[in-house]
């Protein structure tokens, strides 16, 4: 009897599609006038965005960069995204899930501060995969620091109105 051996290899000739998304938010005093900026990069094009607020902290800036640079994606990608916010990629790599459980409460059950954009980004994140990647702020990483400045010229361009 004569076996054959079969492998069977799945090929996709569909390329996986990954953007690069750089965030960084910035406040003057804190609470403050605050901005927040995002680079992103796709199949090497790039795309920056910013924004501001009159009133909030630098951890709402942290959080409006990520979530405006998700926002604006049109499909489910593979995104890495780079920040420098340590209670950014924490809460919502580690803490998030606990939040929820506890229906956005901590353990003392006091409110999660910034829950209105913590379930904001839980929702975005659900719909790509996401590798969440630290940098160290200020250290001269060329994409931070260009995010950093998005986000600092953002309150400076402002508070010239």
């Amino acid at each position: 009897m004569h076996s054959t051996r079969v492998i069977v290899l799945w090929h996709f000739e569909r390329m996986v599609e990954k953007v690069e998304i750089y965030t960084d938010g910035a406040c003057q005093g804190n609470p403050g006038p605050g901005g927040w900026g995002v680079i992103l990069r796709y199949k090497g094009v790039e795309k920056e965005l910013s924004g501001y607020h009159p009133d909030t902290t630098n951890n709402r800036m942290e959080l409006q960069a990520a979530i405006e640079g998700i926002k604006i994606l049109k499909r489910s990608l593979i995104i890495d995204l780079y920040t420098d916010s340590q209670y950014l990629r924490n809460g919502i790599m580690k803490w998030r899930f606990q939040w929820k459980k506890n229906n956005w409460r901590l353990s003392n059950n006091k409110p999660v501060k910034n829950q209105d954009l913590w379930e904001e980004l839980d929702a975005l994140v659900g719909t790509h995969k996401i590798e969440w990647h630290w940098v160290k702020g200020h250290a001269g990483h060329p994409e931070n620091e260009r995010a950093d400045a998005l986000a600092t010229n953002a309150i400076d361009k402002a508070l010239q109105r």
